[in-house]
């Protein structure tokens, strides 16, 4: 977070604990991307293990991370004839609360399991267990749907298995909960699966609407028996009770605001210059500046004035040199497209007032990089035929601090 101001004077890893469960961190990272202002996502930032790191090409297009954690199953009793392995996922959203623990800003997320694998050990080597010789085959037949390469509903098919005589690794697509039943065609005896593949899919907050820092929020699933959100049936038990996610998002906001060579000195003027006051000495009707500056915002930020001397609530106040006499000026602002103010509506000529107690709030609809805004300063029009006639030949001055604000 950061408080910009400008003077100008006129004139936002894996731990197992095997008795308990095991942890595993979920980071994801916004930066604004000036190449691409309209794309407000984070990036997810955990390294992928298993599945998807294995096999890239099968996760990017989708947008899934997989991760692998050493959490073991194993058959409680023997696998007979007709019993099998029922996994079960939890493939259905699951919200949880991030929070930022400087400000107590709060946001969602939400995860779902879109995968599950492993590599399942067997006790004897395939072969043994179906009289059949051919490896490949003998995985084939000791399940009624045939190898694990295929899924059963409502898994599904995602195309990797790999196998050796007591080995075979798998990985199904979960597109939604239930359980993904294989049969055993023969006696199995005991089998483990060596750890658990899950594959993942977020769905982050807008951070545009989140103020720079850390967020931190946990999801717990149960891991073990049939009841349990991660299962491989009645037959079997888990070494861990639990799996916890740990999700870390990251806010990096950009605010920063640039002003021309020279645009710290606002020179106030009537309309067509001083000419036509000094050859008509006819009241003008404004004397006013408009200050163009650059501005790059990927947050909510605030602006006030901050007068250096006497203000009320509207104006900021111009004396002058011996502070016998002042003018009331105030001053506006001119956002470029992206920046709204809180109820959406465009920025144009949004008054500006003094102390923080009266500042308005903008917001962003997309990164806006370095776009251009405008400041205007305006003389209060009662002000302007008494400077200009009972003190003419003096100068009006007051150094004058905007201040832009992401601290909301």
């Amino acid at each position: 977070m950061k408080k910009l101001k400008h003077w100008l004077t006129p004139l936002m890893l894996l731990g197992v604990s095997q008795a308990q469960g095991a942890n595993q961190e979920i980071k994801a990272l916004f930066q604004p991307d000036p190449s691409m202002p309209w794309k407000n996502e984070f990036i997810n930032q955990t390294p992928n293990s298993g599945y998807c790191a294995i096999y890239p090409e099968q996760c990017s297009d989708n947008k899934t991370f997989s991760i692998q954690m050493p959490i073991r199953f194993h058959t409680i009793t023997p696998m007979s004839l007709n019993e099998g392995v029922w996994i079960k996922a939890p493939a259905q959203w699951r919200s949880l609360t991030v929070t930022n623990p400087e400000t107590q800003q709060t946001s969602t997320v939400e995860v779902r399991i879109s995968g599950i694998g492993s590599v399942f050990r067997l006790s004897r080597p395939v072969t043994e267990l179906t009289g059949i010789a051919d490896i490949l085959e003998a995985h084939r037949k000791l399940w009624t749907t045939s190898s694990w390469v295929n899924a059963p509903p409502p898994c599904q098919y995602s195309g990797v298995g790999a196998y050796t005589p007591s080995t075979y690794r798998f990985f199904w697509k979960t597109p939604q909960s239930g359980s993904c039943n294989k049969i055993a065609a023969f006696n199995v005896g005991h089998m483990s699966f060596e750890h658990l593949d899950v594959a993942y899919e977020l769905r982050t907050p807008n951070p545009l609407a989140m103020s720079a820092g850390v967020y931190r929020g946990s999801l717990t699933y149960s891991v073990g028996r049939v009841a349990a959100d991660f299962n491989m049936g009645p037959l079997f038990d888990s070494d861990d009770a639990n799996l916890t996610l740990d999700f870390v998002l990251d806010v990096q906001h950009t605010l920063k605001v640039d002003l021309p060579p020279g645009g710290n000195r606002i020179a106030l003027e009537p309309e067509g210059g001083w000419q036509p006051w000094l050859n008509t000495r006819r009241i003008p009707e404004r004397l006013y500046r408009d200050q163009t500056f650059h501005i790059s915002a990927s947050s909510r930020f605030k602006m006030y004035l901050d007068c250096g001397g006497t203000a009320t609530s509207e104006y900021c106040f111009l004396y002058n040199d011996n502070q016998s006499s002042y003018a009331a000026m105030g001053v506006s602002v001119t956002l470029p497209g992206g920046l709204t103010d809180t109820g959406g509506r465009p920025v144009r000529r949004q008054r500006l007032r003094p102390h923080e107690v009266n500042a308005v709030v903008f917001q962003p609809g997309i990164y806006v990089d370095r776009q251009q805004g405008t400041l205007h300063f305006d003389v209060e029009k009662n002000s302007i035929a008494r400077i200009l006639t009972a003190d003419k030949g003096n100068k009006y001055s007051q150094t004058v601090i905007v201040v832009f604000d992401s601290e909301i």
